[in-house]
């Protein structure tokens, strides 16, 4: 692809969800969302492993039910935090896989899986850099070509650690992360550059995004204008989503089959498999009808388990996440100072927007006012996600269209009293550059430090802690003597570079929030890239030994047809019996299976050595 003459290296979007994945790529003047190797739109952001390979996507999720401990699913709920994270140790219980605390100042989750039959542990960045790879992979598939860069898109309340982890998982798996965007951001440009095409005379709009994924929650209200995309605020839980609603669901018939059977299922990791993959199930049929059948054999013990649920059930179950939902976009309207009326358009957007009952409450809240059903929700932050990356990378031009986003959390530093100086307040368009002056606070100190933090508690050490840094060698005087200019600044991606100059001189000091304690350092992100390629390199070699065995299979099939039917073509003599010994002992052998399921060469080695008898011998007669 050229512009201008210059070659232009395509660039995809790539929404990382928490249950679901999609990568889109901007082609032919319009979003092409990508399927993938089973013909899906959507691919499951699960992991899992074996003794002898690494699955990702449709196959890792497909036998989950049968390697619960190793199949992972749900990593976006761990990026960016620390293991005592209350959200964390709550998910803990729940999980079927075992995480650990790396017992060490960064305090990250770890995750514990048996692979070749070795105990490895992975940080939530590399198990999403897995997910991300496969979307590349299926994307590279699509376009016949290596794909390098990509937009990824993160929900709108990520705070700065997962973001910078959302970057690290990207660069572990080979991309360029050209930018971070928010999810209901990415939805609102579909939904906008979509309304555009059908009419470009179309008056400005007030639109509010309502963005219920399958882990993550997000409200953004968003000023359409002629191609102007102004976020004007945001909301939301970044730990709110259908998986919530599933455990809702399990929970209640883990207690049924204890009344029913007396017994309790809630440590055993392979029934609670059956019952999770049955409850998503079944919440999904709830969408279109009022009743729902859970049938699962031999859940436990041997026994049986049969029930129904209501869709009015799984309402009362979740009534008070589903009100929580209201209560973020009430908590936007207000810090936008707009009203329900102001609304022109409901955008619902994730595959939990769905829930009837959901649907409901919107309707009811905003008056009646009929929601937008206009963009597929499962796809439209990939279509969003895609659109900029086309523009990023210059495949599209952008003159129809600007995006001003903004920063989810307020941003400061913690003063000498322990309260947070708020420099950046949420909801702040970015980029943005804001500076202050701050004091020396006690007698002759020789130096200030400048712990900066995220969040809206008064109290700094109640926020979400950022990074810290020192300015050195400040001559000793009173308190209040020196000043310091100090100034925040936000890029496009949310990052951010705090820096300060002591005031009449050239020291200054500066830090880009990379190296807190919840981001992966530079030799971290190396060890895991070399983990990455070998790990691909593993995946490639478990793949030709497939493709060897089965033309194996065929070949010794195809031969044992001729030789076992063909007989009477062939006369009997001493060379046939050693063909048909040959083809014996090769079905024996793979039947047997006492070989290296990931090693081609064992296979190639048995097909060569087996096509120097037969072909020979068969290449004397005609069929």
């Amino acid at each position: 692809m050229s512009k201008n003459g210059k070659d232009l290296e395509t660039a995809i979007g790539i929404d990382l969800g928490t249950t679901y994945s999609c990568a889109a790529v901007w082609e032919h003047n319009h979003v092409e969302i990508i399927v993938n190797d089973q013909g899906n739109r959507t691919t499951p952001s699960c992991v899992a492993f074996t003794e002898s390979h690494r699955l990702i996507g449709e196959a890792a999720k497909n036998q989950a039910v049968l390697n619960p401990t190793n199949t992972i699913y749900d990593a976006k709920r761990l990026i960016g935090k620390r293991f005592t994270d209350e959200t964390v140790q709550n998910d803990i219980k729940l999980w079927p896989f075992k995480i650990i605390d790396s017992n060490n100042d960064e305090n990250k989750p770890l995750i514990v899986v048996t692979y070749k039959d070795q105990q490895k542990q992975f940080a939530a960045e590399e198990i999403a850099s897995m997910v991300l790879l496969k979307m590349k992979q299926t994307a590279e598939t699509y376009l016949g070509s290596e794909v390098k860069n990509a937009v990824i898109t993160v929900p709108a309340h990520f705070n700065d650690s997962q973001r910078q982890a959302t970057i690290d998982a990207g660069t572990i798996a080979g991309l360029n992360v050209m930018r971070i965007i928010n999810e209901p951001t990415a939805a609102a440009i579909a939904y906008g550059l979509d309304k555009m095409h059908t009419d470009r005379k179309e008056a400005a709009k007030n639109v509010l995004v309502f963005d219920l994924g399958g882990g993550t929650f997000d409200v953004s209200l968003v000023r359409i204008n002629y191609g102007i995309f102004e976020v004007k605020g945001v909301t939301g839980n970044t730990h709110l989503g259908g998986s919530d609603f599933n455990n809702k669901m399990m929970s209640h018939f883990v207690a049924e089959f204890k009344r029913k059977h007396k017994r309790d299922i809630s440590e055993n990791s392979k029934a609670l498999g059956k019952l999770r993959d049955a409850c998503e199930k079944a919440k999904r049929m709830l969408s279109s009808i009022s009743e729902a059948t859970i049938s699962i054999d031999s859940l436990y013990d041997g026994i049986d388990f049969h029930s129904t649920i209501s869709r009015s059930k799984f309402e009362r179950l979740n009534n008070a996440f589903f009100t929580s939902c209201i209560d973020s976009i009430e908590q936007c309207l207000s810090e936008t100072g707009m009203r329900s009326e102001d609304i022109d358009d409901v955008v619902l957007v994730g595959g939990s927007s769905r829930i009837p009952k959901v649907q409901e409450m919107l309707k009811d809240f905003f008056n009646g006012k009929e929601l937008c059903k206009s963009i597929n929700p499962d796809e439209a932050v990939a279509h969003g996600a895609a659109i900029q990356a086309s523009i990023l990378s210059g495949v599209r031009n952008n003159e129809d269209f600007f995006l001003l986003d903004v920063t989810p959390l307020s941003l400061g530093v913690e003063l000498h009293s322990g309260e947070m100086s708020i420099f950046i307040p949420r909801n702040s368009t970015i980029p943005v550059k804001k500076s202050d002056y701050i004091c020396t606070a006690v007698d002759y100190q020789t130096s200030i430090r400048f712990p900066v933090y995220e969040g809206e508690r008064p109290m700094a050490v109640d926020n979400n802690f950022l990074g810290t840094f020192t300015v050195a060698n400040i001559p000793p005087a009173l308190r209040g003597k020196h000043m310091f200019d100090v100034c925040f600044e936000i890029d496009n991606n949310g990052i951010l570079t705090v820096s300060s100059q002591h005031i009449g001189t050239n020291n200054k000091r500066q830090i880009t929030i990379t190296n807190h304690s919840s981001r992966l350092s530079k030799e971290e992100i190396d060890r895991m890239l070399k983990d990455a390629k070998k790990y691909k390199a593993e995946d490639d070699e478990y793949e030709k030994a497939q493709k060897v065995k089965l033309e194996l299979q065929k070949y010794t099939d195809n031969m044992w047809d001729m030789i076992k039917r063909g007989g009477k073509h062939i006369v009997k003599n001493a060379t046939e019996m050693v063909v048909e010994e040959a083809i014996d002992q090769t079905i024996q052998w793979l039947d047997d299976g006492n070989f290296n399921i990931s090693e081609a060469c064992e296979f190639q080695e048995k097909l060569d050595q087996l096509q120097s008898i037969c072909d020979p011998f068969i290449s004397q007669f005609s069929f």
